[in-house]
């Protein structure tokens, strides 16, 4: 299998949190991948409406989106999860058993000033857990002024551990550092990807552009995380058991 990350960004990876790596993804999925998230938005749009309500947790109608949990109603979603490229990140950071924790488009759409507050993926997780991958996919090129996604190095956020996060009221996102570094913009074209920890610290900013942003968050961990009754707090679908690819999807 050809190498997807270098040793230099796992370094990087390991010293900061956070890596780039360019020219992950094909760009045949990336339309397929499109088409499915416009599927999504819609479905999400139906159910508010069924509802009568403009937001439905952290989704916001029309300007913000968080999709979450449907990739076994996507076999494009299922191509590039369980994919050989996945595969060769997720073996060089977690190890060699890897599960799928949680997928879930993320967007923002076009002229809307929502941003999305510096958070941990940890953050959202109210209990102890092993951190976990996550994988930054952006459906669209990123840049700061469509709203990418910005990332503080751990020394700079003067912790590579989980911390207490306090709920905003309005948003109902959680923040969890409170200062005034911007961090780094991750510039990326549509195939590139983000890779950080859930303890590294993120936010991003507000679409400025008449197009969308659109991103596939994919995370994944060494291990089940599990609630206190020890089931899956989301997914634990095996994706890599001792070296192999065990994914019945592939």
């Amino acid at each position: 299998m050809s190498a997807v990350i270098t040793n230099e960004q796992l370094n990087q990876f390991q010293e900061d949190g956070f890596c780039i790596v360019k020219n992950v993804i094909p760009q045949e999925l990336i339309e397929r991948l499109r088409g499915e998230c416009q599927r999504f938005i819609k479905e999400k749009d139906d159910e508010m409406d069924r509802k009568g309500v403009e937001v439905d947790e952290i989704n916001h109608k029309g300007k913000r989106y968080f999709i979450a949990l449907r990739y076994k109603d996507s076999k494009t979603m299922q191509d590039l999860i369980f994919g050989k490229e996945m595969e060769q990140i997720t073996r060089k950071i977690l190890g060699d058993d890897v599960f799928l924790f949680l997928e879930q488009y993320v967007v923002k759409a076009a002229d809307k000033g929502m941003t999305f507050s510096w958070h941990q993926d940890s953050g959202y997780l109210d209990f102890e857990h092993k951190p976990y991958l996550s994988i930054w996919c952006p459906l669209d090129d990123v840049t700061e002024e469509n709203g990418t996604v910005y990332l503080l190095p751990y020394k700079e956020a003067g912790t590579d551990h989980r911390i207490d996060h306090v709920l905003q009221e309005g948003t109902n996102d959680k923040i969890g550092y409170f200062g005034d570094n911007p961090g780094v913009p991750a510039v990326l074209n549509a195939g590139d990807v983000a890779l950080f920890s859930s303890t590294c610290f993120h936010r991003s900013g507000s679409n400025k552009t008449n197009k969308s942003r659109r991103v596939l968050l994919i995370q994944y961990s060494s291990e089940p995380i599990l609630k206190s009754t020890g089931e899956p707090l989301y997914w634990a679908e095996p994706f890599v058991k001792a070296g192999e690819n065990v994914n019945a999807f592939v």
